[in-house]
């Protein structure tokens, strides 16, 4: 990114210097070009000269008295042309020494010109005019080189700690004071930053934002109107010739310079994050998947705060049905290629302890248990086995309502959870709900409930000491195989009278007889939820 000593002057517009105090002190009064007085002014010029135009570089507002184009109206048009075609921002006509009032053929040509002709109805000190205006620059582009100093070493001492994209954008946007979007070329959201409601507001609509912002209405570069007017500033990310993505300021209300200087230097920034990161710009898009996925599941965001953020991520949401999955052991980078591969809509990211979820987003009319089966055989064909690999898709039941996903996904995790450990996971279907794990599934969905808790603290009491944990180790795996005795003993390569006396010793110190399968099971039931704890 290069920044021209142009994008740090920061102009005053014409409409602002017709309100600074000097000004008005003179009785203004446009009388050409009035919807053209947002133009950027960049300097102050007095000329009397007639070919005053060839001594302009653009953006300069000057100021006449007319004494020279008096009497001669080829000299007035001509004046106002030769202003027009050096781009000047407009031009104030002091009244009272060769015009009597606005002379309606500089008016007339400044209007078919579209350049904003003031006139000073009072006698007015052009130099207090002009120190006025310039001392006002100066200190517009002092405040706008402090800035982007400013901006530049905070956000390189945060590149430097390692700091994370999200931490980068609630910086840029603590100084834009406005929501920060970073998009990939295709408009999808990958990041975002400000107070929540604004960004928000944004994002609810962001596909239509972004297509009238800068799909068919392509504007100077750097700069964009969204729909809620000015202030839609953006800055390309990209080095080496190729683009990737952009940075946006969404309704920025500073000056327009120095906003376009904060989103240059954001995207410096940001570059070098992706640079240090080894370029890894589709990281970017896995943490936004990442934050969302792991927001709904955890519930601390209510699922209706967090659909503008899906669908600006590129997630479909309009009458879909969606289908919350837990891969246990399985690539987030792969599974997100597999839903390409497939042409299936979703979000992959990877959550606690091994676990990485997969949001499919499906047509109403499509067979969402078809498709997931067909998605999981794919998975396990890929990995070139049959599942043995520890790899296991779980599943919520299909959900209409955008509303219940984080139910689902969380009964995908539990799912997932409850077979992680299974010695049964061979048995298992392609794609793992939660009535094919039975009693261990139940156990899961319970077992933060202070009531299981308690109730596995009281009946195994006896053994939960670490001790006991070999005497703990035998009772789980004598009801896992149904109470088999041999083939306990031969797990656990003792001698069947060894265990006996081991299973005498558990039965002492719970207080049960493991003969009775009402207490075997409310044991079984007890150790289940003990180990539900432990994961």
């Amino acid at each position: 990114m290069t920044i021209t000593p142009d994008s740090l002057e920061p102009a005053l517009s014409v409409r602002q210097v017709l309100t600074l105090e000097r000004v008005l002190a003179g009785e203004p009064e446009v009388v050409a070009g009035a919807s053209h007085l947002d133009r950027p002014v960049r300097w102050v010029h007095v000329a009397e000269a007639a070919d005053v135009g060839v001594m302009l570089s653009g953006g300069e507002m000057v100021l006449t008295t007319g004494v020279l184009l008096a009497g001669d109206e080829d000299k007035q048009a001509e004046y106002v042309r030769s202003l027009h075609r050096a781009e000047a921002a407009a031009v104030v006509l002091g009244l009272g020494r060769a015009f009597p009032a606005p002379p309606d053929v500089m008016r007339r040509a400044a209007e078919r010109c579209g350049l904003p002709m003031i006139v000073l109805h009072r006698p007015f000190p052009f130099a207090e005019l002009t120190e006025e205006v310039q001392s006002r620059l100066v200190r517009r582009k002092f405040a706008a080189v402090s800035l982007s100093e400013a901006v530049r070493t905070e956000l390189t001492a945060l590149i430097t700690a390692g700091a994370p994209l999200q931490r980068l954008l609630d910086e840029v946007a603590r100084h834009a004071a406005c929501p920060v979007v970073v998009t990939n070329l295709a408009h999808r959201v990958l990041g975002t930053a400000g107070e929540r409601p604004a960004v928000d507001d944004v994002l609810r609509d962001w596909e239509r934002i972004a297509r009238q912002a800068w799909g068919h209405r392509p504007g100077p570069a750097g700069t964009g109107a969204g729909p809620a007017g000015d202030g839609w500033i953006r800055a390309e990310l990209g080095g080496r010739g190729e683009r990737w993505g952009r940075i946006v300021l969404c309704g920025y209300r500073g000056d327009t310079a120095t906003g376009r200087l904060l989103a240059e230097r954001a995207a410096e920034a940001l570059v070098l994050h992706r640079m240090l990161a080894g370029g890894a710009a589709c990281s970017w898009e896995e943490q936004s998947a990442q934050s969302l996925l792991t927001d709904l599941v955890s519930g601390v965001v209510p699922a209706r705060q967090l659909l503008p953020r899906a669908r600006a991520a590129g997630l479909p949401v309009n009458r879909r049905t969606f289908v919350p999955l837990v891969v246990r052991d399985g690539d987030p980078v792969r599974l997100d290629r597999l839903l390409r591969l497939l042409g299936l809509s979703g979000l992959v990211a990877e959550l606690a302890d091994g676990a990485t979820a997969v949001l499919l987003s499906l047509a109403r009319d499509q067979d969402a248990d078809a498709l997931a089966a067909h998605f999981a055989t794919r998975l396990r064909t890929q990995s070139g086995t049959d599942g043995t690999d520890g790899t296991v898709v779980a599943a919520a039941e299909p959900r209409l309502a955008w509303d219940d996903v984080p139910t689902g996904l969380r009964e995908a995790q539990h799912v997932a959870d409850a077979v992680a450990d299974s010695s049964a996971a061979l048995d298992l279907p392609p794609v793992v709900r939660l009535r094919d794990v039975h009693l261990r599934g139940l156990i899961r969905l319970l077992r933060d409930d202070p009531h299981v808790q308690s109730f596995a603290e009281r009946e195994l009491d006896g053994l939960l000491c670490e001790a006991d944990e070999d005497l703990l180790s035998v009772l789980r795996t004598y009801l896992a195989t149904g109470r088999n005795k041999s083939r306990t003993a031969q797990l656990h390569h003792v001698s069947r009278p060894a265990l006996y006396r081991r299973l005498e010793a558990i039965q002492v110190r719970l207080g049960v007889d493991l003969d009775d399968f009402e207490q075997a099971a409310s044991v079984h039931i007890a150790l289940l939820a003990h180990d539900a704890q432990q994961q």
